[in-house]
């Protein structure tokens, strides 16, 4: 059985990568497993297929061997990055018995604990990039806020210096534009090449940090390495996803629920009256506006998913941003809803054995950030017609640019 066809349906189109959702209602309703034509990917959007498939770890690995890239004539074609088998897959993109080990490496840091007892530096970081982003009453909340204080957080778990956020900035959403999908095959060249990049700058770090451990994560991986539990080439490969990827989701949750405050003044007024609604908040936005709109699984064995056959070889996008608007599960899934019962069950940060190690970081920085933009202001608004856009993205649901406008 194949999937049934969606003709004339374009899914990176510009005004679909802007707004998802109406493909995501068709998809769901007429095809949750649908092949995206021309291509080996298959697009899984309804929420019980999802966390199916999710589950499905014998069958459908977390290898990343392939990612959608256009044509010069503007065709999806698949780009092989599976280096002829011998790619090697870490943390996120690693199946078990590895990506338990990998896991175990760097959950001690990322432990609740750990987290709460950061909270107090991360205060007064998003203070400081909040007095050097406002300016006259306005403030690009994207570029000053939510891009900068994931990544300089991360950053500090790792160990890196926090003068080098910038650069890391670059190549961090270097990383993720590699998976857009929407990618020309002349920007393959230079995106891997700035992959490269920050490969090497971490590879350098990591040796000092080899020759001196100290009390952060690449210590930590050092140490590890030292006992015979983690190669170099692994801890190094570790490390440049957490940078490429650390920040990512925080920066969008941080980003769309600053937005969904400007444009919803009886949430402001809520969160103001009972800042323990906070939470709750958070949650409903990473359900409305999944920071990651999917992750991909390299296909193992010929297989059936939905009642669609799936062969060896070809690859799935878990669509979390489908599957939390999915009516099955949650009713009046387009409405913001403070109090909807079943919130948890959100995929936002994944779902099984790769559920976001990060998580709990994220929520933390996401309710300083909210917090601190509710204490300093009296009403929050967009600041001009063309104040919000959504990077274009197959993957990532993150604003490039968010200007605020903020009144005493």
């Amino acid at each position: 059985m194949t999937a049934t066809a969606l003709t004339g349906i374009d899914v990176l189109a510009e005004d679909v990568l802007d707004d998802p959702y109406p493909l995501y209602g068709l998809l769901r309703e007429n095809a949750p497993v649908h092949r995206l034509p021309g291509t080996d990917f298959y697009l899984v959007s309804t929420w019980e297929l999802v966390a199916e498939a999710a589950a499905r770890t014998e069958e459908f690995s977390s290898n990343l061997t392939g990612v959608l890239a256009r044509t010069a004539e503007g065709a999806s074609v698949t780009f092989d990055m599976s280096g002829g088998g011998q790619a090697v897959h870490v943390l996120a993109t690693a199946d078990d018995p590895v990506h338990r080990q990998h896991r175990k490496q760097v959950l001690p840091t990322l432990v609740a604990k750990r987290v709460r007892a950061l909270e107090p530096a991360v205060g007064g970081l998003a203070q400081q990039l909040w007095d050097e982003g406002i300016a006259d009453g306005r403030i690009d909340w994207a570029t000053a806020m939510a891009d900068r204080l994931p990544l300089t957080m991360v950053a500090h778990l790792i160990g890196l210096p926090q003068r080098d956020v910038p650069q890391l900035l670059v190549w961090a959403y270097d990383s993720t534009e590699l998976l857009s999908g929407i990618v020309g095959e002349d920007d393959l060249v230079r995106l891997v090449g700035a992959a490269a990049e920050l490969a090497g700058y971490l590879h350098a770090k990591f040796e000092l940090a080899q020759a001196d451990p100290r009390d952060d994560l690449m210590g930590d991986l050092a140490r590890a390495c030292a006992a015979g539990e983690l190669a170099e080439h692994e801890a190094v490969l570790m490390l440049v996803q957490l940078v490429g990827a650390g920040g990512e989701s925080t920066a969008g949750l941080i980003a769309s629920a600053a937005r969904l405050l400007a444009t919803r003044t009886d949430l402001q007024a809520a969160l103001r009256e009972d800042p323990e609604l906070i939470d709750a908040f958070l949650d409903e936005t990473l359900r409305l506006e999944s920071p990651f709109r999917g992750h991909h699984r390299h296909v193992v064995v010929d297989s059936v998913l939905g009642g669609v056959t799936v062969p060896a070889g070809s690859h799935l996008l878990l669509l979390w941003g489908s599957a939390n608007r999915d009516p099955a599960v949650f009713p009046d899934p387009d409405e913001f809803d403070l109090h909807r019962p079943n919130i948890r069950s959100q995929l936002a940060f994944g779902k099984g054995l790769h559920f976001c190690v990060g998580a709990v970081l994220a929520r933390m920085e996401a309710r300083v950030a909210v917090s601190l933009l509710l204490e300093r202001s009296g009403r929050v608004a967009l600041g001009d017609p063309d104040a919000a856009q959504w990077v274009p993205s197959l993957m990532v649901r993150r604003h490039r640019r968010l200007v605020l406008t903020v009144d005493d």
